[in-house]
Protein backbone atom coordinates (compact mmCIF):
# COMPACT_ATOMS: atom_id res chain seq x y z
CA UNK A 1 0.00 0.00 0.00
CA UNK A 2 1.28 3.47 -0.81
CA UNK A 3 2.01 5.64 2.22
CA UNK A 4 2.22 9.16 0.90
CA UNK A 5 2.01 11.91 3.53
CA UNK A 6 -1.29 13.70 4.00
CA UNK A 7 -2.15 16.85 5.92
CA UNK A 8 -2.98 16.51 9.63
CA UNK A 9 -2.41 12.78 9.81
CA UNK A 10 -3.53 9.82 7.79
CA UNK A 11 -6.85 9.62 5.99
CA UNK A 12 -9.23 6.94 7.18
CA UNK A 13 -11.78 4.86 5.34
CA UNK A 14 -14.17 7.76 5.95
CA UNK A 15 -11.96 9.96 3.76
CA UNK A 16 -12.76 7.78 0.74
CA UNK A 17 -16.45 8.00 1.61
CA UNK A 18 -16.26 11.80 1.76
CA UNK A 19 -14.43 11.91 -1.57
CA UNK A 20 -17.21 9.75 -3.04
CA UNK A 21 -19.70 12.34 -1.78
CA UNK A 22 -17.75 15.09 -3.54
CA UNK A 23 -17.73 13.08 -6.79
CA UNK A 24 -21.48 12.40 -6.49
CA UNK A 25 -22.17 16.10 -5.87
CA UNK A 26 -20.17 16.95 -9.01
CA UNK A 27 -22.64 14.89 -11.04
CA UNK A 28 -19.97 13.32 -13.29
CA UNK A 29 -18.44 9.90 -13.73
CA UNK A 30 -15.46 8.82 -11.64
CA UNK A 31 -13.25 8.91 -14.75
CA UNK A 32 -14.37 12.44 -15.62
CA UNK A 33 -13.75 13.58 -12.05
CA UNK A 34 -10.25 12.09 -12.23
CA UNK A 35 -9.67 14.11 -15.41
CA UNK A 36 -10.83 17.30 -13.69
CA UNK A 37 -8.43 16.84 -10.77
CA UNK A 38 -5.66 15.66 -13.12
CA UNK A 39 -5.35 12.27 -11.44
CA UNK A 40 -4.71 8.81 -12.81
CA UNK A 41 -8.18 7.15 -12.87
CA UNK A 42 -6.71 3.88 -11.59
CA UNK A 43 -5.13 5.68 -8.60
CA UNK A 44 -8.46 7.34 -7.80
CA UNK A 45 -10.20 3.97 -7.99
CA UNK A 46 -7.64 2.30 -5.72
CA UNK A 47 -7.79 5.16 -3.23
CA UNK A 48 -11.57 4.95 -3.09
CA UNK A 49 -11.42 1.20 -2.56
CA UNK A 50 -8.90 1.52 0.27
CA UNK A 51 -5.93 -0.18 -1.38
CA UNK A 52 -4.06 3.11 -1.76
CA UNK A 53 -3.85 6.34 0.27
CA UNK A 54 -4.66 9.73 -1.22
CA UNK A 55 -1.68 12.10 -1.25
CA UNK A 56 -1.89 15.56 0.24
CA UNK A 57 -1.80 17.15 -3.22
CA UNK A 58 -4.56 14.88 -4.53
CA UNK A 59 -6.81 15.77 -1.62
CA UNK A 60 -6.03 19.45 -2.19
CA UNK A 61 -7.11 19.17 -5.83
CA UNK A 62 -10.23 17.19 -4.91
CA UNK A 63 -11.14 19.80 -2.30
CA UNK A 64 -10.56 22.59 -4.83
CA UNK A 65 -12.78 20.90 -7.43
CA UNK A 66 -15.48 20.15 -4.85
CA UNK A 67 -15.22 23.62 -3.27
CA UNK A 68 -14.74 22.06 0.17
CA UNK A 69 -12.02 22.28 2.83
CA UNK A 70 -9.38 19.56 2.92
CA UNK A 71 -10.13 19.20 6.62
CA UNK A 72 -13.65 18.14 5.77
CA UNK A 73 -12.32 15.30 3.59
CA UNK A 74 -10.13 14.16 6.50
CA UNK A 75 -12.93 14.48 9.02
CA UNK A 76 -11.10 17.23 10.88
CA UNK A 77 -12.32 20.63 11.95
CA UNK A 78 -12.17 23.00 8.97
CA UNK A 79 -8.94 24.96 8.95
CA UNK A 80 -7.50 27.75 6.90
CA UNK A 81 -6.06 26.49 3.63
CA UNK A 82 -2.46 27.22 2.65
CA UNK A 83 -3.79 29.32 -0.18
CA UNK A 84 -7.07 31.05 -0.83
CA UNK A 85 -9.42 29.24 -3.20
CA UNK A 86 -9.21 30.35 -6.79
CA UNK A 87 -11.88 32.85 -7.74
CA UNK A 88 -13.07 33.16 -11.31
CA UNK A 89 -10.56 30.61 -12.62
CA UNK A 90 -12.06 28.50 -15.40
CA UNK A 91 -11.94 24.83 -14.42
CA UNK A 92 -10.47 25.62 -10.99
CA UNK A 93 -6.95 26.38 -9.85
CA UNK A 94 -5.42 22.90 -10.55
CA UNK A 95 -6.48 22.92 -14.20
CA UNK A 96 -5.30 26.51 -14.59
CA UNK A 97 -1.90 25.47 -13.25
CA UNK A 98 -1.74 22.53 -15.65
CA UNK A 99 -2.83 24.57 -18.68
CA UNK A 100 -0.22 27.24 -17.97
CA UNK A 101 2.41 24.56 -17.39
CA UNK A 102 1.63 23.06 -20.81
CA UNK A 103 1.88 26.48 -22.45
CA UNK A 104 5.20 27.27 -20.80
CA UNK A 105 6.68 23.85 -21.57
CA UNK A 106 5.67 24.26 -25.21
CA UNK A 107 7.27 27.72 -25.38
CA UNK A 108 10.44 27.14 -23.35
CA UNK A 109 10.90 23.41 -22.70
CA UNK A 110 10.25 21.61 -19.42
CA UNK A 111 13.68 22.12 -17.91
CA UNK A 112 13.58 25.86 -18.55
CA UNK A 113 10.25 26.31 -16.74
CA UNK A 114 10.44 27.19 -13.05
CA UNK A 115 7.64 26.92 -10.51
CA UNK A 116 7.95 30.70 -10.10
CA UNK A 117 7.20 31.11 -13.84
CA UNK A 118 4.06 29.00 -13.52
CA UNK A 119 2.97 30.93 -10.43
CA UNK A 120 3.46 34.23 -12.27
CA UNK A 121 1.43 32.99 -15.24
CA UNK A 122 -1.38 31.94 -12.87
CA UNK A 123 -1.20 35.20 -10.89
CA UNK A 124 -0.64 33.25 -7.68
CA UNK A 125 2.23 32.19 -5.41
CA UNK A 126 4.74 29.37 -5.64
CA UNK A 127 3.22 28.03 -2.41
CA UNK A 128 -0.11 27.68 -4.20
CA UNK A 129 1.53 25.68 -6.97
CA UNK A 130 3.22 23.35 -4.46
CA UNK A 131 -0.06 23.02 -2.56
CA UNK A 132 -1.62 21.30 -5.58
CA UNK A 133 1.51 19.78 -7.18
CA UNK A 134 4.40 19.25 -4.72
CA UNK A 135 7.19 18.86 -7.29
CA UNK A 136 8.22 19.41 -10.89
CA UNK A 137 7.92 15.69 -11.67
CA UNK A 138 4.28 15.65 -10.60
CA UNK A 139 3.64 18.82 -12.61
CA UNK A 140 5.09 17.22 -15.74
CA UNK A 141 3.03 14.08 -15.22
CA UNK A 142 -0.12 16.16 -14.74
CA UNK A 143 0.62 18.25 -17.85
CA UNK A 144 1.18 15.14 -19.96
CA UNK A 145 -1.96 13.47 -18.61
CA UNK A 146 -4.00 16.60 -19.38
CA UNK A 147 -2.67 16.66 -22.95
CA UNK A 148 -3.54 12.98 -23.32
CA UNK A 149 -7.08 13.56 -22.07
CA UNK A 150 -7.59 16.56 -24.34
CA UNK A 151 -6.28 14.65 -27.36
CA UNK A 152 -8.47 11.64 -26.58
CA UNK A 153 -11.57 13.84 -26.26
CA UNK A 154 -10.90 15.62 -29.57
CA UNK A 155 -10.19 12.28 -31.25
CA UNK A 156 -13.49 10.79 -30.04
CA UNK A 157 -15.45 13.85 -31.18
CA UNK A 158 -13.94 13.77 -34.67
CA UNK A 159 -14.54 10.05 -35.13
CA UNK A 160 -18.16 10.45 -34.02
CA UNK A 161 -18.73 12.97 -36.82
CA UNK A 162 -17.34 10.72 -39.58
CA UNK A 163 -19.59 8.81 -42.00
CA UNK A 164 -17.31 5.78 -42.43
CA UNK A 165 -13.88 4.45 -41.48
CA UNK A 166 -12.18 6.22 -44.39
CA UNK A 167 -13.52 9.56 -43.13
CA UNK A 168 -12.47 8.63 -39.58
CA UNK A 169 -8.90 8.01 -40.70
CA UNK A 170 -8.80 11.31 -42.60
CA UNK A 171 -9.97 13.08 -39.44
CA UNK A 172 -7.26 11.41 -37.36
CA UNK A 173 -4.59 12.45 -39.87
CA UNK A 174 -5.86 16.04 -39.78
CA UNK A 175 -5.87 16.00 -35.97
CA UNK A 176 -2.20 15.00 -35.87
CA UNK A 177 -1.03 17.57 -38.44
CA UNK A 178 0.32 20.58 -36.46
CA UNK A 179 -1.40 23.49 -38.20
CA UNK A 180 -3.03 25.46 -35.39
CA UNK A 181 -1.28 27.07 -32.42
CA UNK A 182 -2.90 24.51 -30.12
CA UNK A 183 -1.71 21.58 -32.23
CA UNK A 184 1.84 22.95 -32.40
CA UNK A 185 1.83 23.57 -28.64
CA UNK A 186 0.77 20.00 -27.92
CA UNK A 187 3.38 18.60 -30.31
CA UNK A 188 6.05 20.70 -28.62
CA UNK A 189 5.08 19.12 -25.30
CA UNK A 190 5.29 15.64 -26.90
CA UNK A 191 8.85 16.39 -28.04
CA UNK A 192 9.82 17.14 -24.44
CA UNK A 193 7.94 14.04 -23.35
CA UNK A 194 10.02 11.80 -25.63
CA UNK A 195 13.21 13.09 -24.03
CA UNK A 196 11.84 12.75 -20.50
CA UNK A 197 10.46 9.27 -21.20
CA UNK A 198 14.01 8.06 -21.81
CA UNK A 199 15.01 9.21 -18.30
CA UNK A 200 11.87 8.83 -16.19
CA UNK A 201 10.03 5.58 -15.53
CA UNK A 202 6.82 7.39 -14.53
CA UNK A 203 6.76 9.58 -17.62
CA UNK A 204 7.84 6.62 -19.73
CA UNK A 205 4.76 4.71 -18.59
CA UNK A 206 2.55 7.63 -19.59
CA UNK A 207 4.34 7.83 -22.93
CA UNK A 208 3.77 4.12 -23.57
CA UNK A 209 0.13 4.32 -22.51
CA UNK A 210 -0.59 7.27 -24.80
CA UNK A 211 0.90 5.53 -27.82
CA UNK A 212 -0.89 2.29 -26.97
CA UNK A 213 -4.22 4.16 -26.92
CA UNK A 214 -3.42 5.97 -30.17
CA UNK A 215 -2.36 2.83 -32.04
CA UNK A 216 -5.43 0.94 -30.82
CA UNK A 217 -7.64 3.79 -32.05
CA UNK A 218 -6.05 3.64 -35.51
CA UNK A 219 -6.14 -0.18 -35.54
CA UNK A 220 -9.85 -0.18 -34.65
CA UNK A 221 -10.56 2.27 -37.48
CA UNK A 222 -8.64 0.06 -39.92
CA UNK A 223 -10.58 -3.03 -38.80
CA UNK A 224 -13.86 -1.22 -39.37
CA UNK A 225 -12.67 0.01 -42.76
CA UNK A 226 -11.75 -3.49 -43.89
CA UNK A 227 -15.15 -4.78 -42.73
CA UNK A 228 -16.89 -1.91 -44.54
CA UNK A 229 -14.94 -2.59 -47.73
CA UNK A 230 -13.41 0.91 -47.85
CA UNK A 231 -9.93 -0.40 -46.90
CA UNK A 232 -7.89 -3.09 -48.63
CA UNK A 233 -8.82 -6.64 -47.69
CA UNK A 234 -6.13 -8.35 -45.65
CA UNK A 235 -4.69 -5.12 -44.27
CA UNK A 236 -3.01 -5.78 -40.90
CA UNK A 237 -4.56 -3.22 -38.49
CA UNK A 238 -1.67 -3.25 -36.01
CA UNK A 239 1.01 -2.95 -38.69
CA UNK A 240 -0.93 -0.16 -40.42
CA UNK A 241 -1.27 1.72 -37.12
CA UNK A 242 2.44 1.34 -36.31
CA UNK A 243 3.57 2.55 -39.76
CA UNK A 244 1.17 5.51 -39.79
CA UNK A 245 2.27 6.51 -36.28
CA UNK A 246 5.94 6.46 -37.28
CA UNK A 247 5.23 8.61 -40.35
CA UNK A 248 3.21 11.11 -38.33
CA UNK A 249 5.89 11.44 -35.64
CA UNK A 250 8.72 11.92 -38.12
CA UNK A 251 6.90 14.42 -40.31
CA UNK A 252 5.54 16.40 -37.35
CA UNK A 253 9.05 16.77 -35.93
CA UNK A 254 10.11 18.37 -39.22
CA UNK A 255 7.10 20.72 -39.20
CA UNK A 256 7.96 21.91 -35.69
CA UNK A 257 11.56 22.61 -36.69
CA UNK A 258 10.47 25.53 -38.92
CA UNK A 259 8.34 28.60 -38.29
CA UNK A 260 6.27 31.23 -40.08
CA UNK A 261 5.12 30.56 -43.67
CA UNK A 262 7.63 27.70 -43.89
CA UNK A 263 5.75 25.91 -41.11
CA UNK A 264 2.46 26.27 -43.00
CA UNK A 265 4.06 24.82 -46.13
CA UNK A 266 5.63 22.00 -44.12
CA UNK A 267 2.25 21.19 -42.54
CA UNK A 268 0.66 21.09 -46.01
CA UNK A 269 3.42 18.79 -47.24
CA UNK A 270 2.99 16.55 -44.19
CA UNK A 271 -0.75 16.25 -44.77
CA UNK A 272 -0.21 15.53 -48.46
CA UNK A 273 2.35 12.80 -47.69
CA UNK A 274 0.12 11.16 -45.08
CA UNK A 275 -2.91 11.28 -47.38
CA UNK A 276 -0.87 9.69 -50.17
CA UNK A 277 0.31 6.94 -47.82
CA UNK A 278 -3.25 6.16 -46.72
CA UNK A 279 -4.48 6.22 -50.34
CA UNK A 280 -1.81 3.90 -51.70
CA UNK A 281 -1.47 1.43 -48.83
CA UNK A 282 -4.76 1.35 -46.89
CA UNK A 283 -7.71 2.59 -48.98
CA UNK A 284 -9.34 0.03 -51.24
CA UNK A 285 -8.71 0.74 -54.94
CA UNK A 286 -11.60 2.39 -56.69
CA UNK A 287 -13.42 0.10 -59.15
Amino acid sequence: METDDVPDGAPTADTAARVREVIAAAGVSQREFARRVVMDPSKLSRSLSGTRRFTAAELARIADEGRVDVGRLLGARPREKATAPAVGVEGGRPLQIVRETVRLIAEHGFHAVRVADIARACATSSAAIHYHFPGRAELLEAAVRWCMDEDTARRAALIAEADDAAAELRQLVALQTPRTAQQRRQWAVWLDLWAEAARSTAVGRLHSEYYRQWRETVADVVRRGVAQGVFRAGTDPQAAALTLTALIDGLATHVLSVSGPSADRAADAMHTALTAHVTHTILAPRP
